[in-house]
């Protein structure tokens, strides 16, 4: 089964590849989690059967009671290519648009005990919500975009995207020195503080300023 996300104004959908995540890139969020600040990038991956589109419903597994949102400006990329300098990475991307993170927090502080990786707490089905992306040539700098998300109406989250430790060509050109990126691949950025638990029936309204908004809902 592929899975696709839609560049406003075109009419064919993008099958997407891999999916690329920072973490540990806002300092607010290092914080209130109580973690150590990072000297390279930290790089975990989603699958692409993680993803959730605009208006869907979030499931929540079983085996977890403490899944948390983080908000979180996405790449799209457009172009196949590795060893991108930083000065010409951001004409590699076809798009940015609004995304979720989700995470296990029970099941990650688990696995961190235990010194293994902690995919299985975010790479669950629907642990990608995204929004459409807005054409890169749209937004003239992804590197002061305000954040903000609601939860119910609830102001949960609010940040900017200058609050980032790594600027979005630094993230595609560090990227880039581990992983071949290619056209459809997505590359979600790090959120900023305010990450709390989600419950049956929240309603989530995410919105990142000149690129969209993202609704969903928690099943």
């Amino acid at each position: 089964m592929s899975h696709h996300v839609t560049l406003l104004a075109s009419e064919q959908p993008i099958p997407v590849g891999k999916i690329l995540c920072l973490g540990r890139n806002y300092l607010d969020h290092i914080r209130e989690l109580g973690n150590a600040v990072p000297d390279r990038p930290v790089i975990f991956c989603k699958p692409a059967s993680s993803l959730l589109k605009n208006g869907g419903q979030i499931l929540l597994p079983d085996y977890t009671d403490d899944c948390h949102h983080e908000l979180e400006l996405a790449l799209l990329v457009g172009k196949t290519a590795k060893n991108i300098a930083e000065q010409e990475a951001l004409s590699h991307l076809a798009g940015y648009g609004v995304a979720l993170d989700l995470t296990l927090r029970d099941l990650q502080a688990e696995l961190k005990a235990k010194g293994l990786p902690w995919e299985l707490a975010k790479g669950f089905d629907t642990s990608c919500p995204v929004s459409a992306f807005v054409a890169a040539d749209q937004i003239s700098d992804p590197d002061n975009l305000n954040l903000r998300l609601h939860i119910n109406g609830s102001l949960r989250q609010s940040g900017n995207t200058n609050m980032m430790m790594r600027p979005v060509a630094q993230i595609v050109a560090e990227l880039s020195r581990y992983y071949t990126l290619e056209a459809g691949d997505l590359i979600l950025t790090g959120t900023p503080g305010g990450v709390a638990r989600i419950a049956s029936g929240d309603r989530l309204r995410g919105e990142i300023e000149g690129v969209g908004v993202l609704e969903v809902s928690v099943a």
